[in-house]
């Protein structure tokens, strides 16, 4: 019973899984061109079945296919295994790296895809790369049908054309046009449904309308500034859903509730959790920022928080405008969510740092930090300081290793802190802008508040010389070019 059980589950998860890539047409060397010139316009990926990228890009690829399968102008996504069957393909186009995306007209290579990643990402994007920028609607049937969708639009009503405020649409629909969603019109029966002869609107997605805000906003002001920050400010609305692709919306101070967020499969339950969050959210207008994400798209984020699993329940996560990280400790519910609010506002919660434990010993003439020890052996230390931010896999921070022992062994004796810390196992303030390894920072004893850069040579007399020349109090041992000071005998 069990096998046959196992056998059918089995033969679902393969019919699922051919039926969410029955949209990417399969191409090879025979049939690459001549099916490409049967479209006008086809996202091409180019692919080894071994590549991890490739594997995790695949289910998203097929869903995005899925998405614009029936969309007016058409396109086309397909799919070159570069090992097999489209081997001379992937090498008449230089594919080097895989996945590898192009943009096709017909069978001549328009562009690279440089866009997101995820389903709903991919369709914009291409969505972006066909007709006009604003899709002009000539009737009311073809308005709803333009606004049964699941993006937010951005829509002008023009009586005419040629006003300022059109134009201002039209060119910021023209730069944003891989961003978001326009249409436009000057029938005047849709502009006489509406009540309006000259107006752009945000008309949010069905699935996020609410009882909490207005499914439509109207832009009051007439530049192309003005019409920026409207966007911006009013995209997401209250608590919008931050994906991979819009990450970069969404500002602190910023609280976020992580949970199974799906609006293709289960809308109702997503926006269950999201009324609620909601029911907050409009008591801080203007104060802080709320957004839902799915917790299996952002677990790294979760995991920075100490959290490996999620239960049904959110769990909301926060950052101030420092960066700096809190979380709701309790269950969710509205209640604790207001608490946890409140209580963020008024700097009464203690940020959760992530830190290994303080060291037993740190008697070595490279001291060791850690996120809890940070102040007292950095910051508050009374010296000045060098510090290197570095990561236990990274090759450069081995080769430094050496050559840093030898610096904190010849200033040993000098008001002089060398230090170093693991960034990938500890939080890195965030007034410290570490974004590769080894970085490196030195900080005046009298201004620990200014970090620099430290961007020069990586050998012992190169450290010298920088610390020598920029020491507070002229060292001991060295002259203020680095040199070795004479002995008296």
């Amino acid at each position: 019973m069990m096998w046959r059980l196992a056998g059918v589950l089995l033969l679902g998860f393969i019919a699922i899984s051919s039926g969410a890539e029955q949209d990417v047409l399969e191409l090879g060397d025979d049939d690459f061109a001549t099916t490409l010139k049967q479209h006008e316009t086809t996202l091409v990926m180019f692919y080894a079945p071994w590549c991890g990228h490739c594997k995790r890009l695949k289910p998203e690829y097929a869903k995005a296919a899925e998405l614009v399968k029936d969309d007016d102008p058409p396109i086309k996504l397909a799919k070159v295994d570069c090992t097999e069957a489209g081997k001379e393909t992937c090498s008449k186009y230089s594919v080097s790296g895989y996945p590898t995306l192009k943009i096709f007209r017909e069978d001549e290579v328009s562009q690279d895809y440089n866009g997101p990643r995820e389903a709903s990402g991919i369709a914009k994007y291409m969505r972006a790369q066909v007709g006009p920028a604003s899709k002009t609607v000539r009737s009311i049937a073809e308005l709803t049908k333009f606004l049964d969708t699941k993006d937010t639009t951005l829509f002008g009503y023009f009586s005419d054309i040629d006003s300022k405020l059109a134009k201002v649409f039209l060119k910021f629909a023209d730069k944003n046009r891989e961003k978001y969603r326009f249409g436009h019109s000057s029938e005047k029966e849709v502009l006489d449904k509406q009540g309006e002869t000259d107006k752009i609107v945000l008309i949010r997605a069905p699935h996020l309308s609410n009882k909490f805000e207005s499914s439509s906003i109207k832009f009051e002001a007439s530049s192309e500034s003005e019409l920026t920050t409207f966007v911006k400010e009013n995209f997401h609305g209250l608590v919008g859903h931050r994906t991979q692709d819009s990450v970069k919306d969404f500002q602190n101070p910023l609280i976020t509730a992580y949970y199974s967020v799906d609006y293709q499969k289960n809308p109702k339950g997503t926006n269950y959790w999201r009324n609620r969050v909601l029911k907050v959210a409009k008591e801080f207008v203007g104060q802080i920022n709320f957004a839902i994400a799915s917790k299996d798209d952002f677990q790294h984020e979760l995991n920075e928080y100490g959290y490996d699993f999620v239960g049904d329940k959110p769990v909301v996560l926060a950052r101030d405008e420092k960066n700096l990280k809190y979380a709701l400790k309790d269950e969710f519910s509205v209640e604790n969510l207001q608490d946890f609010v409140e209580k963020l506002l008024a700097n009464e919660l203690e940020p959760y740092i992530k830190s290994e434990a303080i060291p037993e010993s740190n008697d070595a003439p490279v001291k060791v930090a850690v996120a809890k020890n940070f102040d007292d052996l950095v910051i508050n230390n009374g010296k000045d300081t060098l510090i290197e931010f570095y990561a236990p896999w990274c090759g450069h921070c081995k080769k430094l290793t050496p050559i840093y022992e030898e610096l904190a062994e010849k200033l040993q004796d000098e008001d002089v802190a060398i230090v170093k810390m693991d960034a990938t196992a500890n939080d890195v303030p965030p007034e410290f802008n570490v974004r590769g390894f080894p970085t490196l920072f030195w900080l005046p004893k009298d201004s620990k508040n200014k970090p620099v850069s430290y961007n020069g040579g990586r050998e012992v007399d190169d450290f010298l010389k920088y610390i020598a020349k920029e020491a507070t109090t002229e060292l001991k041992g060295f002259d203020r070019s680095g040199k070795p000071k004479k002995t008296e005998l």
